[in-house]
């Protein structure tokens, strides 16, 4: 029996680099689709499941940043691999703090692309290998990377499933950003730690301003609390 190829989503303006970098999917395996917009891309979006988005960040009207951050809003969403030509920190904690999985800056070569959606979609795809555990009312499924409580599932990005399972190697223990940034390969440096923990506070706590279990520990780092610790 084949294996069903992974369709992947394009969204870019640019016809020149949407066109190269769906024939480049293409001939490694993939079925990708070309939108040109946020809104032909929601068209596409109703009718197929995506493994995997590639958005630009520069597009007319809806931004790739806002397209992000709405689809990322919502159950289930697909990872995201956004392109920017922006190459400014704060561009990029934006598209962090957004919900995409991992970016890479223009001009890029397609290798790289390709590199970098295997390892999104590999994470994605892992099978559980006793990784699950439970922090208050959410179980963390490492066989779909989400947190489930029986009625609802929140997916995680790539980033917040690395913070989440560092945290959780060293239960109960203060994990420095700067470690933390080195264990989950943050070149964006301990600034984008916070933005991934502000976005995992979001999808775990209660009260994401009085967080029980993913606390700050002031001057030194974050401690996550999980059940028996």
């Amino acid at each position: 029996m084949l294996k069903e190829k992974s369709h992947i989503l394009v969204v870019d303006d640019d016809l020149r680099i949407a066109t190269l970098v769906c024939r480049y999917l293409e001939d490694h395996g993939y079925v990708a689709v070309r939108a040109e917009s946020a809104s032909e891309a929601r068209i596409y979006m109703r009718s197929m499941v995506f493994e995997a988005l590639i958005v630009d960040v520069m597009m007319p009207g809806e931004s790739g940043v806002e397209f992000t951050r709405d689809i990322q809003s919502r159950e289930n969403s697909p990872p995201v691999l956004m392109l920017t030509a922006l190459g400014e920190l704060e561009d990029k904690m934006k598209g962090f703090e957004a919900g995409i999985d991992d970016y890479l800056s223009k001009p890029f070569e397609p290798k790289e692309l390709l590199m970098r959606l295997n390892v999104i979609l590999k994470r994605t795809r892992k099978p559980a290998a006793n990784n699950d555990f439970r922090i208050g009312r959410w179980q963390y499924d490492d066989s779909i990377q989400s947190l489930v409580d029986g009625r609802k599932e929140i997916r995680l990005t790539t980033m917040e499933v690395n913070l989440l399972k560092s945290l959780a190697a060293k239960a109960g223990e203060v994990i420095s950003r700067e470690e933390l940034a080195r264990t989950c390969e943050l070149d964006a440096g301990e600034r984008t730690i916070d933005v991934q923990v502000t976005r995992l506070r979001r999808k775990l706590e209660e009260d994401s301003k009085n967080p029980r279990y993913l606390q700050t520990v002031r001057g030194k780092g974050y401690l996550l609390r999980i059940e028996g610790v």
